[in-house]
């Protein structure tokens, strides 16, 4: 007997060499086969008389074969066969490219349903290469897969069916009926059933909705979990708040949403249980200034201190930020990377296994195993989408249940967030510092380029620096030839008696560092660059930048490449460099030209790109959803979040007999281990 938790090798159709091919799709048992979700679906169901076809658009069509399809081998390797089918009013051309299995399946004066695009021409409507099916029982909604070589949608579709036949009636119900009702939710085998074979476009919805909500619910609770999780235990308590002592050190007066952080943080840090905080700012915001005086907080109480950034450049700019911050109140800083050499690792780690380092700045060498703490309070992950839970966890474990402050420079929208960092609480700063003014966006073709070339030399000539970055390097190009090849150009044709420094990601550590301390002494005028200044870099004399190919970069890595000018006095440029036609392309662009409100530009990012793509599930730590798109489903995120409140309002750990279900979808998808039994 068949069950979901069946190998999918004993399916009937599939064996040994298909259960390979199925492997691939990530589809190894009967079960994972019935949440293969179709990505997309053929309406076979609405027939559309062939005069009223529409041009350029996918449709089904009704026709009888007129004639036997005619072959016409057109060159080696490419014969066509062509045929005229009627429904009884108008004609159209079926023209079938290298299938003779396909043509040869069209019978003269035979009834078939054709699906495909209509294109039209003198002699009339035309179907290229269209889906057939026998008229009669073919007029259905059907599903495409995502397949393999090998593994046609067809073949996936056949063993789908087989799989619901045998299997759906035994697949585990894990929502309670008193929940289903309340949110008017199909049961399990009516969801997986008109998921992958609706009847109606209606049916459709139903088992969407069912399967999204489920998806939803599932994400909310788990996070909920491992906050709760993290709920009870002991902190470092910090006895005694420092923090306005450090705003009042500062050279600068604090915005009141930096204030507002700080407190927030600091009120956390005070409690038994430890702080678990996001700190959501645009670039430039001041969030360095925020960790920094936790940090000084949790140094004058006894508290150690780690700081882990994404990168050695970024971690190595903020060991520069903090010391400069600390400047003469006791506070030591070291700083802990990869190219290190022994000796200095383990001058420093021996430093803050004693307690005589307050903060540790580093990379992901922060968390290996031999680096050990006195006593570690508080931890800061710098750009938390690059990092997931199980790193943040790794550098938990260093300290009894420290407190723990997240830095990121994406901005999201209030509800995605409270999904994406469910486990965390969210302090936003979206104040400006004053003085600060946004760098004016200039969007120009390529054959603007000379121009722009010596709107930067005028800015050289003031003594401000600039960037330039480097066309997007292609598949299979190297990095290392492009950027090099592109540098001499500039240095030959536009900026012969210009310093130039370049900055790639195949550099070595020791080489970006010398480059950037180079560049931020002002002995380089214009860095070129790849994409390795989007994170960190703070040269407040840079005035100008230059992005090249800027379509195809994503809006909010637009963004943050234009944060790294506009930091000192000067007014600042930047100007994106574009040939692009398409129109998706070019609205993207004027977006950015027209707004420096990262809010508004990370929204219309993940409108484009989903949030999939946009954080990347593997960076940002989060489950892979199957069904469930976080910025179209906002009715069912929403009522998802309600519900969750409301299970967990009364089974705080899922630990009540009719929550059970739900309690397996939470360790299924949280299989990392990030919720605990």
């Amino acid at each position: 007997m068949i069950r979901p938790d069946s190998d999918i090798k004993y399916l009937k159709g599939v064996g040994e060499r298909r259960a390979q091919l199925f492997a691939k799709l990530g589809v190894p048992t009967v079960g994972a086969l019935l949440r293969f979700y179709p990505r997309a679906y053929e309406d076979w169901s609405k027939i559309i008389p062939i005069d009223e076809a529409p041009f350029g658009e996918n449709c089904c069509v009704r026709g009888v074969v007129v004639r036997k399809p005619e072959a016409n081998l057109i060159r080696r390797g490419l014969t066509i066969y062509k045929t005229e089918v009627t429904d009884g009013k108008s004609l159209m051309r079926i023209t079938i490219f290298n299938s003779r299995y396909a043509a040869d399946k069209l019978v003269q004066g035979e009834e078939y349903l054709f699906f495909g695009k209509v294109t039209g021409n003198l002699w009339g409507r035309e179907m290229a290469s269209p889906a057939i099916e026998r008229a009669s029982g073919g007029d259905r909604i059907r599903p495409i897969y995502r397949c393999t070589e090998g593994l046609s949608s067809n073949v996936i579709e056949m063993r789908t069916a087989a799989a619901i036949e045998g299997a759906a009636e035994s697949c585990a119900e894990a929502l309670p009926r008193d929940l289903r009702e309340k949110y008017d939710l199909l049961g399990i085998k009516d969801a997986l059933t008109q998921i992958h074979f609706p009847k109606s476009g209606g049916e459709l919805e139903a088992a969407r909705k069912r399967l999204i909500f489920e998806e939803l619910l599932t994400l909310r609770l788990g996070l909920s979990l491992m906050r709760s999780g993290k709920r009870g235990r002991v902190g470092v308590k910090i006895e005694r708040d420092r923090t306005g002592e450090f705003l009042d050190l500062l050279p600068f007066r604090a915005t009141n949403a930096q204030k507002r952080a700080v407190a927030d943080a600091a009120r956390d840090m005070m409690r038994d249980e430890p702080m678990n905080r996001l700190v959501q700012g645009d670039v430039g915001s001041g969030k360095t200034a925020v960790a920094a005086a936790l940090v000084y907080s949790a140094a004058k109480n006894a508290v150690q201190s780690a700081v882990m950034a994404p990168t050695e450049i970024l971690a190595s700019q903020h060991f520069k930020t903090f010391s400069s911050f600390f400047e003469g109140t006791g506070i030591k800083c070291a700083l802990l990377t990869g190219s290190l050499s022994a000796s200095e690792k383990r001058a420093v780690k021996e430093k803050v296994k004693n307690g005589e380092i307050n903060l540790l700045i580093g990379t992901h060498a922060v968390i290996q195993k031999d680096v050990e703490f006195l006593r570690l309070g508080l931890i800061v992950t710098d750009e938390q989408h690059r990092f997931g839970v199980a790193q943040r966890g790794a550098l938990s474990k260093k300290g009894v249940n420290p407190h723990t402050l997240v830095m990121s420079a994406t901005p999201i929208p209030r509800t995605l967030a409270l999904m994406i960092y469910g486990d965390l609480d969210i302090s936003v700063i979206d104040e400006m510092p004053p003085g600060r003014l946004p760098p004016e966006t200039y969007l120009i073709s390529g054959d603007k380029r000379e121009r722009a070339y010596n709107y930067i030399k005028r800015h050289l000539d003031r003594g401000l620096q600039g960037y330039i970055v480097c066309p997007l390097i292609e598949e299979g190009e190297s990095e290392l030839f492009a950027a090099r090849e592109y540098k001499e150009m500039l240095e030959s044709r536009y900026f012969a008696d210009r310093k130039l420094g370049l900055l790639h990601g195949r550099m070595k550590q020791a080489e970006k560092e010398s480059v950037m301390s180079s560049f931020a002494a002002g002995k380089i005028e214009l860095l070129v660059s790849t994409t390795v200044i989007e994170v960190g870099v703070d040269v407040p004399n840079a005035a100008v930048m230059l992005v090249e190919n800027a379509e195809r970069f994503g809006l909010s890595q637009l963004h943050q490449l234009r944060g790294r000018i506009g930091r000192g006095a000067a007014k600042s440029s930047c100007i994106l460099v574009s040939d692009a036609q398409g129109k998706e392309a070019l609205r993207r662009l004027k977006i950015m030209a027209s707004t420096s409100d990262g809010f508004k530009i990370a929204e219309e990012d993940m409108r484009l790109r989903g949030p999939g793509d946009f954080f990347g599930s593997r960076q940002h730590g989060l489950p892979e959803l199957k069904i469930a798109d976080m910025m179209t489903d906002t009715k069912l995120l929403a009522l998802a979040v309600k519900a969750a409140e409301e299970i967990l309002r009364d089974d705080p750990r899922l630990k009540d007999e009719k929550n059970k279900g739900i309690r397996a979808n939470v360790a299924e998808l949280f299989r990392s281990g990030g919720v605990s039994n």
